[in-house]
């Protein structure tokens, strides 16, 4: 099959399966792209035409969430979100692995899973805060700082992970990682305040769209691909380069160029994610399974009312974003790629089972959380 016929096949299979997902069977798009690479995975390994336009969808997809965000808003907030995202490791990573050791995992296999339950998918909840129009409400900006947060440290954990698995890891290594994080957040505020004001004018002048989608998509695609030669996430270069231009006085002309080009590459983000989930008909640690899946979801839901209420938030702002932070994607699967034989089983059926009950949960926020608040207003009436 040529490469043209392939992707169009491919474009007409996902408006399938979204227009099914919006008009018969009523569940989100995204988890149906899931199920569709993950069928596609019996069939086809591996295809760099299917994750490079995974790629792009997903800078785009951050690229468009930096826009919202101007270097002074993060400066200022990041401060306030610090001990959330501290509570959010602790609980994810290091709680995460004493329970599984007392399953009777070796303290590295334990660390290995605690770094897969750790991270909310960026991915699926950016998405979704997008298609529920819940971008603007007062819990979303908390959700996207952890979000962050969560990005900054993934870099600096899967070093640490893969020195423990065997390929070494200094206390250099971890100076290096944060003095490249931080380089890149300098150059991005730089450029942010002296570059892209003074080609302001410039850019207000460019009338044709097709140069300026093709310029606003160049801009993401370089910063992220800048993160990923420092060995960084190219979620946060992708971030960080919307930033840039979050203070432009044209940001809206340029969230209508990426906005089509995300729409189009976004959904085989999705389908590749689906072809990498490796399933067994054996399920393997089946008690740790159910134990961690229980976990997983109380342990954002902790994050988000404690840590939101650090934040600022009040209490049922708070409870739902942490009842809107339970699934877990891309960055699970980039760490359960360092496991071997029956974990990297589990690792799989655990991401697929969460993926799909976060996502769920995530839509059913709202009713939960107005449910449980006015339960506790009659309580104490």
């Amino acid at each position: 099959m040529n490469l043209t016929l392939a992707i169009g096949l491919f474009l007409l299979a996902l408006f399938l399966i979204g227009l099914i997902g919006i008009k018969v069977i009523k569940i989100p798009d995204i988890l149906l792209y899931i199920l569709l690479g993950l069928f596609l995975s019996t069939i086809i390994k591996e295809s760099k035409v299917i994750e490079i336009a995974g790629e792009i969808g997903l800078i785009l997809l951050f690229f468009l969430l930096g826009t919202k965000f101007s270097v002074k808003t993060l400066i200022t907030y990041s401060a306030k979100v610090w001990k959330g995202g501290l509570l959010d490791v602790f609980l994810g990573l290091f709680v995460t692995a004493g329970i599984s050791f007392l399953f009777g995992l070796d303290w590295v296999s334990a660390f290995l899973v605690g770094g897969i339950v750790y991270a909310t998918s960026s991915s699926i909840t950016a998405k979704l805060l997008e298609e529920k129009n819940r971008t603007e409400n007062k819990e979303s900006q908390f959700m996207l700082l952890i979000l962050v947060f969560e990005d900054l440290i993934a870099p600096i954990l899967v070093t640490v992970l893969i020195g423990l698995t065997g390929e070494g890891f200094t206390a250099a290594d971890f100076l290096f990682i944060l003095v490249k994080i931080i380089l890149l957040a300098g150059v991005a505020a730089f450029f942010s305040i002296v570059v892209f004001r003074k080609l302001e004018p410039i850019l207000k002048e460019i009338n044709q769209n097709d140069i300026f989608i093709v310029l606003i998509t160049g801009i993401a695609l370089t910063y992220g691909g800048v993160a990923l030669l420092l060995g960084l996430s190219e979620v946060i270069g992708a971030f960080l380069a919307g930033m840039m231009l979050s203070e432009l006085s044209i940001r809206d002309k340029i969230e209508r160029a990426a906005l089509p080009v995300r729409n189009i590459f976004l959904p085989f983000f999705f389908l590749n994610f689906g072809i990498h989930i490796e399933l067994t008909r054996d399920i393997p640690y089946v008690g740790l399974l159910i134990v961690l899946i229980l976990w997983s979801l109380l342990h954002k839901v902790i994050v988000g009312y404690v840590g939101g209420q650090w934040y600022g938030l009040g209490r049922a702002d708070s409870l739902m974003a942490g009842l809107s932070l339970t699934q877990r994607g891309e960055f699970s699967v980039i760490i359960a790629a360092l496991a071997v034989g029956e974990l990297k089983m589990f690792a799989s059926i655990y991401i697929l089972v969460i993926a799909f009950i976060g996502t769920i949960l995530f839509q059913l926020a709202p009713r939960l959380n107005k449910l449980i608040v006015e339960k506790v207003k009659e309580k104490t009436s």
